[in-house]
């Protein structure tokens, strides 16, 4: 985007590429389908990209998702609209998105090289020169984009490369971190894989920290793997985790709302009904009436219940415990997965030091940057690629600006 953008703006462009084809990570996002935006307003978009969102706005502002949608479908690409207002191209598949790109990039003029891994990017006088190649070839240029990514799904090229290249500039590199990325825990049940597989929809999800603090929740699609909870809720949710354990304010609990459609004082009066009504009636078939047949065996041991008891037998406390716990089932989580294998990457080059208009650093004139190498992130369902080409659409035309007035 941030190529189109500097050629559609008379700028003459050169893309490089360490790896053997364009658009690798872009290839694989949405699960193969490429969700190339969500549908909302600047102002919840901005609300759904919870990492520096209000540095976008601008950015958003000249190129949201009217703008991106208006994009594509100009370069014949017919988009759709799913749930939560996920955007994908009609023909399901990445590669239609990918290929459409990159023949527009080619119908620009720009110069394409791929295996050209950048060895440094070059500075002088505070304002950038140009770039130097492993070859040892120094090309020169007023203007150099950094558009590297993170550090998220190394396979597909990114590195972490572009950090070294802004530090060099001057810039504050803010502490890396995985965002979007599934749930660790230790819990025994976890670790016995009992409930491995299993998906619950539209469960809640709520992060507590070691006071009991509510720091975030979130409702979605989760399952349970064999190491912790993964799933849309699960991994809007991983940040906050991560954040909670690295200030110290651990241990950590994931509460998982299992009938987010009841309130527990209404579990527990019909539970006490049902008791006075059915008294011969088996605990674990009552419960099943309410929660998935894998979950049962669990809370009831979780609450001190006999499965095969009568519930003429459980007291009023304890139908009130057992719906507090179907209310909120705690998870301790001991972390997430690892910053490579996380869907973004969390950190960054610091937004303070870049200008929201335009992308340029300020540290270093003719130096711009678009996409995960900021300290910005998004949720999953077309933010951060929404981030991505928005922040890109601003650099290549900021910086084609800034070529011409250089020429």
């Amino acid at each position: 985007m941030a190529s189109i953008a500097a050629a559609e703006g008379g700028a003459r462009t050169l893309l490089l590429d360490k790896g053997d084809k364009l658009g690798r990570k872009l290839g694989i996002s949405g699960g193969g389908r490429c969700n190339v935006t969500n549908n909302k307003d600047t102002q919840e978009l901005i609300r759904f990209i919870p990492g520096n969102g209000r540095f976008l706005h601008s950015a958003l502002s000249a190129f949201g998702s009217p703008e991106i949608i208006s994009f594509f479908e100009e370069l014949g690409i017919a988009v759709k609209e799913e749930d939560h207002g996920r955007m994908f191209p009609a023909s399901d598949k990445a590669k239609t998105v990918v290929d459409t790109l990159v023949n527009r990039v080619k119908e620009l003029d720009v110069t394409i090289k791929v295996h050209q891994t950048v060895e440094k990017v070059l500075y002088e006088e505070g304002r950038v020169k140009g770039v130097r190649v492993t070859s040892g070839a120094e090309i020169a240029a007023p203007c150099v984009i950094l558009a590297t990514g993170g550090k998220s799904v190394p396979h597909t090229g990114s590195t972490g490369d572009g950090y070294a290249w802004a530090e060099e500039a001057g810039h504050t590199i803010t502490d890396l971190y995985p965002t979007e990325v599934p749930i660790t825990s230790d819990e025994p049940w976890i670790e016995s894989r009992e409930l491995q597989g299993l998906s619950l929809r539209g469960s809640v999800l709520t992060v507590l920290n070691g006071k009991g603090k509510k720091l975030i929740s979130h409702e979605g699609d989760m399952i349970f793997t064999h190491f912790g909870l993964s799933g849309p809720a699960a991994l809007r949710c991983s940040q906050f985790v991560v954040k909670a354990l690295r200030d110290g304010q651990g241990p950590v609990t994931v509460a998982i709302d299992l009938l987010p459609g009841e309130s527990a004082e209404r579990l527990a009066a019909d539970w006490g009904v049902a008791s006075r009504s059915e008294p011969k009636k088996a605990v674990k078939t009552l419960i099943r009436q309410k929660l998935t047949e894998r979950l049962v065996p669990l809370v009831l041991r979780l609450a001190g219940l006999d499965p095969d008891e009568g519930v003429a037998n459980v007291s009023r406390a304890k139908w009130e415990a057992l719906a507090k716990l179907c209310k909120g089932l705690p998870v301790n989580a001991s972390g997430t997965l690892s910053i490579e294998e996380a869907f973004i990457t969390g950190g960054g080059v610091s937004v303070k030091e870049v200008d929201p208009r335009t992308m340029e650093s300020k540290k270093c004139s003719g130096l711009y940057f678009c996409g995960e190498i900021l300290d910005i992130h998004g949720y999953t369902g077309g933010y951060n690629i929404t981030a991505a080409f928005s922040s890109g659409r601003a650099a290549g035309t900021a910086a084609a600006e800034a070529s011409a007035a250089a020429r």
